[in-house]
C-alpha cells in the first residue's frame, strides 16, 4: 500500500495543512533558515503535518522543508549535510506565519509561485512508481498530478541515500517523497527532473532532506 499525495488545487498560503509552497508556519521567534554556503535565506518548499502519516504517535508536529535557491546548483542543496537545505520539526502548538527576512530579498527566491494543497489516496501497490502510474490510469489524470508520497519506501532515482539520525545513529524512516510539481513555472527545483526525500527520527526530533535527479 502506498499513500499518494494528490494535487488538490490552490490553498491559502498560511493553511495549517500538508501543502507545497505558501508561507511556513513556525513557533514565534523562529529565524528564517539561511544557507551555510552563501548565507542567503532559503526558499520554503513544503509543509507536512506529521499526523497525516497515521502513526500511533499523535501530535508529532509539523515538518518544514527549505532549500537554497539564491544561486541554483552552487550550494549543494541536494545533499543532506551540506547546509544548503534544512528540514525542521516543530510542535503543532502555537505555530504562526514566519515573517520574511529583513533586507532587500527577492520574494520569488523565498517562496514558490503557487501553493498546492494535497489529498491523500491509498493505492494497493507497494512500489511508489507503480502506484503513481496505477492511480493516473484509474483516474484518467496525468501522473504529474501526484505530488509525492507520504511515508512508505523511497523510490530512489539514484543510489539509496537513507540518512542516519545524527543523535541516535539509527536509519531514519521516510516522511515524505516529493515531485517538483505540475507547473514548471512554479515548480520546486530538484535538478529539473528530480525528486526529493525527507526523513525524520521521531524519538530524537531530528530530520534530514535531500534530492536526486
Amino acid at each position: 500500500m502506498t499513500t499518494l499525495m494528490i494535487d488538490a488545487g490552490p490553498v491559502v498560503p498560511t493553511a495549517p495543512v500538508t501543502r507545497t509552497g505558501g508561507v511556513p508556519l513556525a513557533p514565534a521567534g523562529t529565524p528564517w533558515p539561511c544557507c551555510a554556503s552563501c548565507s542567503g535565506p532559503m526558499q520554503f518548499l513544503a509543509q507536512v503535518v506529521l499526523d497525516d502519516l497515521g502513526k500511533e504517535v499523535k501530535d508529532w508536529g509539523v515538518l518544514a522543508l527549505f532549500a537554497c535557491q539564491n544561486d541554483p546548483g552552487m550550494c549543494d542543496d541536494w545533499a543532506p549535510d551540506s547546509g544548503g537545505n534544512q528540514a525542521l520539526l516543530f510542535s503543532s502548538d502555537g505555530l504562526e506565519p514566519l515573517p520574511l527576512p529583513d533586507g532587500d530579498v527577492d520574494e520569488a527566491v523565498l517562496l514558490l509561485g503557487s501553493v498546492r494543497a494535497v489529498s491523500l489516496e491509498q493505492v494497493d501497490e507497494p512500489d511508489y512508481d507503480d502506484a503513481r502510474e496505477a492511480w493516473a490510469a484509474s483516474n484518467d489524470r496525468p501522473a504529474s498530478a501526484v505530488l509525492g508520497q507520504l511515508g512508505g519506501i523511497p523510490a530512489w532515482i539514484q543510489n539509496d541515500e537513507t540518512p542516519s539520525c545524527p543523535s541516535c545513529a539509527a536509519p531514519m524512516p521516510l516522511v515524505v517523497q516529493l515531485e517538483e510539481g505540475p507547473d514548471h513555472s512554479t515548480a520546486m527545483n530538484f535538478g529539473g527532473c528530480g525528486g526529493a526525500y525527507a526523513f525524520a527520527c521521531e524519538p530524537c526530533g531530528r530530520a534530514k532532506f535531500l534530492w536526486q535527479c
